[in-house]
Order: structure tokens, then C-alpha cells, then sequence
């Protein structure tokens, strides 16, 4: 969907015409407080070196052209997935006092409540207190999914042929956590030609135009925000929370054709290119942090039998960045013509990286549907023979091109090893930032450290009680420092998630997965991308990170640890 069909989304979302109207860009008044509007964007399984400014081959010259004006962070983390790492963006605290240890469930234990829970306050909630218009687009995912008792009902209402009401409780919606204006899907998993959950304010949208693509609504919604944004006296928060490039691969037939020949290289080639783009940018140094081992090198690309269907879905997650890219260049665009954009802190990063899932082997089911609103069949292609990129298919990129995209890191999106909790970040300010234009930053930073930023930028107040509740002080730090190019952040960072955990401890990383509780140890200062585990050599350090990580896991609920969630 082009810009120029704002005005049949918004017909679907019922926002009054004055809401939309597009003419004057002009403000009512000047600001009374020249405070920075602000602009959170999150990607959604996006790995490391996906973005052309961290050294990927996907085009994205409008994230490139904020990198090339601002900074780019070379050691800013996340939680591993996209529910925990949403909470703890939105509140300023590691994700399991913020309610969320796993996922959406309610397991009624401290710490997996599955929403963001009554202890918590939200970066609009802050922001909105302080005088902030407030607005959201895109995935929300950190409230209780409403499931139905019969599997029956729940695939007719995946498929939009019944409706059952609310898709979670509606005071954890966006609208009751602060947000003024809300467009998006309420759920995580979403079909990008006609999303699942999708809602305006609280109220869900029953049906979409036939070119609907989810990226670009979540865009042009973010424009018209915007644009009503700007004729207030007011500054502005706007939290873009894109489905792109979560899976099913989806995506418009002409993003996907320019990338139709990209990929028939292979794994060893991409990810070599990468590597070698990313040395020569200045992100890492070679000496410190080299290329690791790809995952089950045994399987050649020259003897993949899927050569063909594998080149064509990793063009699928390309375009679906691509896509999204797109959408940032308009939302760049509508800040610069209402004159906003000087003044602007925009925030680009990514929940975890990206996915090793095969989501073909789930099935329809939970959170998938089985048909299309229209009836036709979703093919779960397990056996690669449907090629990627429609509606009617339902598939991941899989572990080796997951591998390929968190270049130049180990394993993927729900582990501890960087691969999974290392975000590529972005941050714009022509006003505010004073460090070298297209900088590096290596600022330690956690996505919490959001919190803390913004109401320093603000001058917000983060409240001890909220609404009669007691408000667990935020842990993260603030990026403020580094904008002028001083070094700062964390000495200490930790992390649980489905037994996946870390410690670390300056340059000291001790790591397990979720398959092997086996400490592993490595120096990040020496050892980036987690090759030489030094566990043996240095036994007392061990000890010492792990009886920190147990302290850590004590205070921030971890324990008792829920059973594993069953599909």
C-alpha cells in the first residue's frame, strides 16, 4: 500500500477525517518547551548485519542515510525474543520483573504473568505525564492472548471467520498503558496480507483493502500520527513496532524480484561478504572479533538440494526489510516536511536476532492460521516445495541463513550466545547528537536503557507509585552521555530465557543455551564472537559469574522456573 491510500486505511481504522487531514503541515503554535519529539522504532527478528549500514546486502538507504547522520552501536542488547525484550523496552526493567520471564501465558508466577504487569510503567505512561502526545503502530504483544477452548473455534478465528471478541484483556491494551492513538496487531504472529488481531484503539478492524501489506499500514499510519502530531504545541512519542521480517515470509512481489539473485551464492559466500563489509565499515575489528564458525558447516551450499527454494526465502526476508525501509523513508519524508525532523530522536533496533525456528513444522494452530479469510488452503512446506513469499505459505529462513544474518555471531534468536541479544542500534538527532556524524558507539547498552534516555531528554519523572502501585525503579542507564561521544553503560548485564542464560561482567561473558546448562566462558574484549571457551582455564571466574547470575535471578523473579510452554 502506497502513500497515497492512507485514506482507505483510515476508513478501515475509523480515525475521523480531521484526524487524517493531511493539508497545513504547519503547527498551531511553536512549542512552549523545545523538547525532542521522539520516534522508537523495533524491527522484529532482524539479525545483526541485515541493515546495508551494518554491513548486510538488503538495500536500506533510508536506515543508512540515519546511521550515516547519527550513531550506530556496536555493543547494545536485547533480551533474545520478542515479547521479553518489548517489555523491557517499555518499561526500563529487565523483563521479568516487568512481568514477562517467557511468553504471552499467564502462568500466575512472579515473573511470567505474560503481560506487563501492575509493578511496571511504560515509556508512554512517563512521556504522556510529562506533557508527550503519545502514539503506537505495529506489534504489541506484551499482554495475555486470549485462547479459545476448542481448537475448532480458535482456527475459525485465525482464519476470520468467526469473531470472538478481544484478542487480550482490554486494560492491556496500548490505550490503557498510555498510548493516545494505537494502530496494530495485538498478537505476535501476524499474516502480512491480512493480519490477525489487528485493532484501532480497541477496536478491531474487520476487514482490510485487497492490497493491504501490514509494513506499509504500519508505515502510513505512523505518517498521519505524525503529521496530526505536528500541529500541536506539544512534542511527541511515537513507538513504531514493526512485524517485519518476523516470519511467514511475506512480501510484495516486486521487493522480492530485486533480490531474486541475490542469495544463489549461498551461506559461505553472504556471510564471508558480510564479515568483510562490516571490518571495512569500522563496526568490528578483525583482530577482536572474528568470523565464527557457520552453524553445521558439514552442509555445503554446493550440495544443498534446496539450493533454489533457500535463495528464494532468504530474497523473501530481504524484501520484507526492504519493505520496511521503505516505510522509514516516508516517515523521514513527513518529518521533514512539518519541519520536525531537526528536532527529532529517532531510536532504530531489533527485539533479538534473527529466528532458526522452522515455523513450517508447527503447523496451523495457536497463533497460525490454517486458510485465508477467503478459504483457501496454508501450506506449512516442510518439505521446501512451495516457493516462499505468498500469502499462502507459511515458512521461515531457518537456521543457516539465520546464522548468515547475526553475522558475525553465534547461534540465534532465543539463545544467550550473541547471536540471539545483540541488536544493531541506531540513533538520529541532528539537534541533539554531538558525536561524530556516522559515528560508532560502544557504549555497553541494554534495551531498558530506553527508559532512563528519554526522561533525561524530557524531563519526565519516573514515578515510586503509579495508578495506587508500587514502581519497581528502573535498572537501565542512559544513552544521553554517548550522544556526545563519551563511553558509558553497563559493567554488569544478565539474562534468562527458556534456561537460556548469561552473566557478564565487563569483558567476562559466561553463557549456557537452552539445550546444555553448561557454563561456557569467553572474553568479549578478545573474543567477540564467542569462539575460544576459556571455562577451564579461569575455574574462579566461573564460579564468580555464575554465583552473580543465581543473585541476579533471586532478585528479578527467574525462580521458580515455569514448566516448558506447550503449543
Amino acid at each position: 500500500m502506497k502513500i497515497n491510500q492512507i485514506p482507505l486505511l483510515v476508513l478501515i481504522m475509523g480515525i475521523s477525517a480531521t484526524f487524517l487531514l493531511l493539508s497545513g503541515f504547519g503547527r498551531v503554535e511553536p512549542k512552549a518547551v523545545d523538547r525532542p519529539n521522539i520516534i522508537l522504532i523495533m524491527a522484529d527478528d532482524l539479525g545483526f548485519s541485515d541493515l546495508g549500514c551494518y554491513g548486510g546486502e538488503v538495500k536500506t538507504p533510508n536506515l543508512d542515510y540515519l546511521a550515516q547522520n547519527g550513531l550506530r552501536y556496536t555493543q547494545f542488547y536485547n533480551t533474545s525474543r520478542c515479547c521479553p525484550t518489548r517489555a523491557a523496552l517499555l518499561t526500563g526493567l529487565y523483563n521479568h520483573p516487568a512481568g514477562i520471564g517467557k511468553m504471552t501465558d499467564d502462568e500466575t508466577l512472579p515473573g511470567y504473568r505474560g503481560h506487563l504487569t501492575e509493578n511496571t510503567v511504560t515509556l508512554a505512561e512517563v512521556l504522556k505525564s510529562a506533557g508527550y502526545q503519545t502514539g503506537m503502530t505495529g506489534k504489541w504483544h506484551v499482554s495475555n492472548t486470549v485462547v479459545q477452548r476448542t481448537p475448532t473455534n480458535q482456527q475459525a478465528w485465525l482464519n476470520h471467520q468467526q469473531n470472538f471478541g478481544d484478542f487480550s484483556p482490554l486494560d492491556q491494551y496500548p490505550t490503557r498503558r498510555g498510548f493516545d492513538r494505537y494502530f496494530g496487531n495485538i498478537w505476535g504472529v501476524v499474516d502480512f496480507f491480512d493480519p490477525f488481531s489487528l485493532v484501532s484503539g480497541e477496536k478491531p478492524v474487520t476487514s482490510v483493502p485487497k492490497n493491504y501489506y501490514h509494513t506499509d499500514a504500519i508505515s502510513d499510519t505512523s505518517v498521519a500520527y505524525i503529521r496530526q502530531f505536528a500541529r500541536s504545541a506539544q512534542p511527541f512519542f511515537l513507538y513504531v513496532a514493526e512485524t517485519a521480517p518476523h516470519w511467514p515470509l511475506m512480501a510484495p512481489a516486486e521487493d522480492i524480484k530485486k533480490y531474486e539473485n541475490t542469495y544463489k551464492s549461498g551461506w559461505d559466500a553472504i556471510r564471508k561478504a558480510r564479515y568483510d563489509r562490516m571490518v571495512k565499515l569500522g563496526l568490528i575489528d578483525p583482530k577482536k572479533t572474528g568470523l565464527s564458525e557457520r552453524w553445521e558447516p558439514e552442509q555445503s551450499w554446493e550440495a544443498n538440494p534446496n539450493k533454489d527454494w533457500d535463495a528464494r526465502a532468504m530474497a523473501v526476508h530481504a524484501a520484507m526489510i526492504d519493505r520496511m525501509d521503505q516505510g522509514i523513508g516516508r516517515i523521514i519524508k513527513a518529518l521533514r516536511e512539518t519541519g520536525e525532523l531537526d528536532n527529532t530522536l529517532i531510536l532504530f533496533l531489533s527485539d533479538n536476532g534473527a529466528s532458526p525456528e522452522n515455523c513450517a513444522a508447527y503447523g496451523p494452530g495457536f497463533d497460525r492460521p490454517s486458510q485465508t479469510r477467503d478459504g483457501r488452503q496454508i501450506v506449512y512446506d516442510v518439505k521446501k516445495e512451495v516457493m516462499p513469499g505468498a500469502q499462502t505459505s507459511f515458512v521461515s529462513i531457518g537456521p543457516r541463513w539465520a546464522n548468515v544474518s547475526n553475522t558475525p555471531y553465534r547461534l540465534a534468536k532465543a539463545e544467550s550466545h550473541e547471536g540471539g541479544i545483540h541488536t544493531p542500534l541506531v540513533a538520529f538527532w541532528p539537534k541533539g547528537i554531538k558525536a561524530k556524524k556516522g559515528g560508532f558507539s560502544q557504549q555497553v547498552g541494554h534495551v531498558m536503557d530506553v527508559m532512563p534516555t528519554l526522561i533525561e531528554l524530557t524531563g519526565a519523572t519516573y514515578p515510586k507509585t503509579y495508578r495506587g502501585h508500587t514502581i519497581t525503579p528502573s535498572t537501565g542507564i542512559s544513552l544521553v552521555p554517548s550522544f556526545s561521544g563519551k563511553r558509558g553503560g553497563h559493567q554488569t548485564l544478565f539474562n534468562e530465557h527458556f534456561g537460556a542464560r548469561y552473566a557478564r561482567s565487563g569483558p567476562w561473558k559466561l553463557v549456557s543455551t537452552s539445550r546444555d546448562t553448561t557454563w561456557q566462558l569467553y572474553n568479549l574484549a578478545n573474543d567477540g564472537s564467542e569462539q575460544r571457551n576459556v571455562a577451564t582455564q579461569y575455574p574462579d571466574q566461573v564460579q564468580e559469574l555464575a554465583n552473580r547470575w543465581h543473585e541476579w535471578a533471586k532478585l528479578n523473579t527467574v525462580f521458580p522456573k515455569p514448566q516448558p510452554r506447550k503449543r
